[in-house]
Parts: C-alpha cells; sequence; structure tokens
C-alpha cells in the first residue's frame, strides 16, 4: 500500500508535457570529454575518474539544495552496463529525490555520447546519500523537496523505500548468513584443492597522501577520490589473481564511517574474498591516520569484476582457497553479499516491463519484493491512459490493456481522512471483514512470487500478480479518493473479464463493502501511527 495523502490532486493530473517544460531546481549537470589521461590501459575510462566525476555532480546539486555545504555519507549499488572510450563525452546528471533532516538522497544518471555518430547510451544509475554540514553550531533541517512531475513523485516516494533499505541492510546480511539453509549450502560447496588459488597472493596494500587536490571546499577529502583510490588497488588484487586485466562491473552499496582531511595518509587495502565462476569479489578497506595516531576507518567496498575475451564474454575464473579465520569469514560473507546483490539486481534494477513473473520468494529478499512493488504501483498510478469501462454510484471502474499484462483501477470518493483510510487499509488483519475473496487474513503477496513448496506444473498455467495495491489522495481534510490498482498476467483475465465488460457487480459490492468497513471505523482509540510501506 502507498499513502500520497500529502499530494495534491492536480499533481496527479499533470500532462506529458509538463515533463518537458519542467526542470529540477537542485538539478545539476556536468559534461567531461574522456581524454588519453583519463584512460586504462585499453583506451577506456577508469572507473576511478569516473567515480570522481558522479561525486562531485552529487555534491553540487546536494549542496544547491540545503545552501550550505555536504559531505557523501553513502552510495547505494552501481552497475556499470558500457565502458566509455577515448575521445567520448560523459553526461552525468543529478538531482535531489528528497530530503529528510539533515540528509538527502541525491539520483545520479550517467550516459555517454559519441560525438562523430551522435549515438547516446545509459551508463549506470546511482543513489547518494549526502548530509548537509553547517560551519556554524546550529542544527540542520534541509527544507523539503516538492515534486512537480510524476517520475519527480515517483522517485520522492521510492527514496523512503531506498533509505529503509540502507537502515536495514546489515540485518538482512547477518540474518542469511545466520540461516542454516545458507550455511549448508556453504558446507556443500565442494572445490578441488588443487586448482585453488590461495588469496593471500592477491593482497594489495598502498598508501596515499591526502593533498589540497583531493580535497573540497570544507577541506575533507572527496568522497569519490576515496572510491577512486579504492577501485585502484582492488584492480591490482584482481589482477593478481586472473593475470589478467579485469573490468568492474558492480560496487556493493557502501557507507562513509567517518571523514578524512589533507594531511592524512590514506591506508589503502584490497584482497581478493571469493570467485563466482565468470566474477569474482575484491573487498577493500581504506584507513587514514596523521601523525602518531591511530588508524580510523574510513569506508570499506566491495567490486564485483569480470575478465572478458576478445567477444566481450566473461572468462571462467579458477576458485581461491580462503585463509583460516579471516579469510573464511570473508569467503561466506562474500557468497551472502552475491545472494543479497542478485536479489536486488534481478528485483530492483530491472525496467518495470522487464520484471519477470513468478519472481523466487524468501526470507532475504522479501525486502526487495516490497521495494519493488511499490515502484511498480507507482508507475501504474501515473499512467494516463486509462480507460472508463464502468461507474455505478461513484465507484469506477478504469482500464489499461497491455500485450503482457491487463491492469485495472476501482477508485472512490468518501468522507474519511487519507490518514484513517491509509490506517485500516494496511490492517491485512482485518481485510476479510471487507473482502469475501481474501480467505488468508495473515498472508499476502502484492505481487506474485513463487514458493519452493509450490513448483509450476505442465497441467496448470498460471495466472499472476505483477502488483498490487491502494493510493489514497486527500481531496480535503474529511475527504479522500481511494484507488485500488492491480497489474495482472493475462491468465487472470477469465476471472474478472465479466466485471470489466459490466455483466457483474462483484468489484461494485466489493469496494462498497470496503467503503461501509472505512465508515464503521473511522473514529477509533488506537494510537497507532501509520509509516511509509
Amino acid at each position: 500500500m502507498a499513502s500520497e495523502s500529502h499530494h495534491k490532486e492536480n499533481l496527479h493530473n499533470l500532462q506529458l508535457e509538463d515533463e518537458g517544460q519542467h526542470r529540477n531546481p537542485s538539478e545539476v549537470k556536468m559534461s567531461q570529454i574522456v581524454l588519453p589521461c583519463h584512460a586504462n590501459h585499453c583506451g577506456e575510462l577508469s572507473i576511478g575518474q569516473l567515480l570522481k566525476w558522479m561525486d562531485c555532480t552529487a555534491c553540487l546539486s546536494a549542496e544547491r539544495h540545503a545552501g550550505c555545504p555536504c559531505v557523501t555519507a553513502s552510495v547505494d549499488d552501481i552497475y556499470f552496463e558500457h565502458t566509455i572510450g577515448v575521445g567520448q563525452v560523459v553526461n552525468i546528471k543529478a538531482k535531489v529525490n528528497r530530503a529528510f533532516n539533515s540528509s538527502m538522497e541525491v539520483g545520479i544518471e550517467v550516459s555517454c555520447e559519441d560525438l562523430y555518430s551522435g549515438r547516446h547510451w545509459r551508463v549506470c544509475q546511482a543513489f547518494a546519500t549526502f548530509v548537509a554540514k553547517r560551519t556554524d553550531a546550529n542544527k540542520v533541517q534541509l527544507r523539503q523537496v516538492v515534486p512537480c512531475t510524476h517520475q519527480e513523485q515517483v522517485e520522492h516516494s521510492l527514496a523512503a523505500e531506498r533509505r529503509r533499505m540502507r537502515l536495514i541492510h546489515h540485518d538482512i546480511m547477518q540474518d542469511l548468513l545466520n540461516n542454516k539453509t545458507f550455511q549448508r549450502s556453504i558446507s556443500e560447496e565442494n572445490h578441488d584443492e588443487d586448482e585453488a588459488l590461495p588469496t593471500e597472493r592477491t593482497r594489495v596494500e598502498s598508501v596515499e597522501l591526502v593533498l589540497p587536490p583531493h580535497a573540497n571546499h570544507q577541506v575533507n577529502t572527496f568522497g569519490g577520490q576515496i572510491m577512486a583510490w579504492m577501485e585502484n588497488v582492488a584492480t591490482i588484487a584482481a589482477s593478481r589473481l586472473c593475470h589478467d586485466h579485469p573490468t568492474l562491473r558492480a560496487i556493493d552499496m557502501f557507507h562513509f564511517r567517518g571523514p578524512s582531511q589533507v594531511g592524512d595518509r590514506l591506508v589503502l587495502k584490497a584482497i581478493v574474498n571469493n570467485t563466482f565462476k565468470n566474477s569474482m569479489e575484491v573487498g577493500v578497506c581504506a584507513e587514514a591516520y596523521h601523525g602518531d595516531e591511530p588508524l580510523r576507518h574510513i569506508n570499506s567496498a566491495f567490486m564485483t569484476f569480470e575478465v572478458l575475451d576478445e567477444k566481450g564474454r566473461p572468462c571462467p575464473l579458477p576458485p581461491i582457497k580462503p585463509e583460516p579465520q579471516e579469510g573464511q569469514r570473508r569467503y561466506q560473507e562474500a557468497l551472502a553479499r552475491k545472494k543479497i546483490r542478485l536479489d536486488r539486481k534481478y528485483i530492483i534494477s530491472c525496467k518495470q516491463t522487464e520484471v519477470p513473473l513468478s519472481v523466487p520468494w524468501d526470507t532475504s529478499n522479501q525486502v526487495y519484493l516490497s521495494y519493488n512493488n511499490v515502484s511498480a504501483l507507482k508507475m501504474l498510478a501515473a499512467k494516463n491512459n486509462w480507460d472508463l469501462c464502468s461507474k455505478k454510484n461513484n465507484v469506477s471502474l478504469y482500464t489499461v490493456e497491455e500485450s503482457q499484462s491487463l491492469c485495472f483501477r476501482v477508485e472512490f470518493e468518501m468522507e474519511i481522512p487519507a490518514q484513517r483510510a491509509f490506517i485500516l487499509l494496511s490492517d491485512i488483519s482485518r481485510r476479510h471483514e471487507w473482502d469475501q475473496h481474501y480467505t488468508d487474513p495473515y498472508v499476502i503477496a502484492l505481487r506474485s512470487v513463487a514458493l519452493p513448496s509450490h513448483p509450476p506444473t505442465e497441467e496448470f498455467h498460471r495466472g499472476e500478480v505483477v502488483c498490487a495495491g491502494f493510493t489514497i489522495y486527500e481531496v480535503s481534510k474529511s475527504v479522500s479518493k481511494i484507488s485500488y490498482y492491480n497489474q495482472a498476467s493475462p491468465e487472470v483475465l477469465p476471472y474478472i473479464s465479466t466485471d470489466i465488460a459490466g455483466l457483474s457487480s462483484s468489484f461494485y459490492s466489493i469496494f462498497c463493502a470496503c467503503r461501509q468497513y472505512l465508515l464503521d471505523n473511522i473514529i477509533s482509540t488506537s494510537a497507532f501511527t501509520p509509516s511509509a510501506l
């Protein structure tokens, strides 16, 4: 379920041409032509250099919104889809998606342009969190971002979901490591000891002196500069394993644990944690010290590399033999990160039209399934080609037919505060009070998932729900517009075709019952406060 009570109805009805006319006030663009000094041995832009440009652009966007200096706090997963060659142009666009108290999420889009052919292509997308830092002692309270287009509304809503995932990322990791099934899968792994390479030979340690060109106007080391140095030592570690030139494909979500200043010495350490047939994970740690003080942990990152053949296909990599204790811990955590990384990429990073049906479900990916459903629901609600099929006593049924799915929306207005409607409709344990088709009040999937206990069979064709849920708009202080959305595969059509054709009133009956349920429960002594789902 998603609540949009704070959005006005006129935002919901924005036309497509508004998207082209509007420019986010926090938006910053940077264009750089790739010179030989920016490139690696293959004539391709160094990822380290790209990270510096991305961090700089995002920081300028954050500071434009905050009106004061900002520092990089974290960056979500980055997947590099294409490389960039010498002579091509890198176009980077950054804008603030949402502001919280003193932090904000900045969305970053990177594309490449070939000046000779005029061709453009996407390189990567990233979401970075920046924290505003005032020079005086006053506490920072950022002004809220007001979304003005459909896409900005979507990103504004999803920014809260991404923030929730960042906060629980560590817990998800620990839960997976403690999962007995996962532990059993690790113990069953069998590598030929004769073929396995010791990880110790991949270990790299390097030191960098932080100079004024490496720092921002606050004399703090640029986050992008630190990431560039980390990428350098990670590449060396990966090269020592494969004896070739590896290609960086992804960087896992990472957090900056503390600042570094001009004059610091940064000690960078890297080692290959694990190999996965055609890829390897390299762990990198950055620590800082000044004079005789002890080392300070600045950042840790995990980078995925591949080795490509002449045709651009990933080459197989040898297994590794981890060191006892710490090496074994890194080995197991790398397996857990791979599982989480695939869940996030499979469920979140795909475009909504590319998300496959029958997404496998388990406890480690339920957070990402929730995120994906909210994202899909917001995309569904933003469609402007809904057709009105029927209307009865202010209950309207709309549909959108697509090649691979059928979408329908049932909508009505009633006198109930939006916040109260959100509380009642989000209480799944009470849904059976108004929905006769909802027989199990304690288990719900807001999109269809595949359970290992119920595999597909040839004699049955499964109908699946791609996404489903409510949006609640505040028409006035006492009136709400409530819309239910459902996007289903064609196999579901026989069960709802009579309603869509106007030959049945079961939808109408259910929503009359829903409306009555809300009316009966408008007043409550419950102190429950809703949170964004």
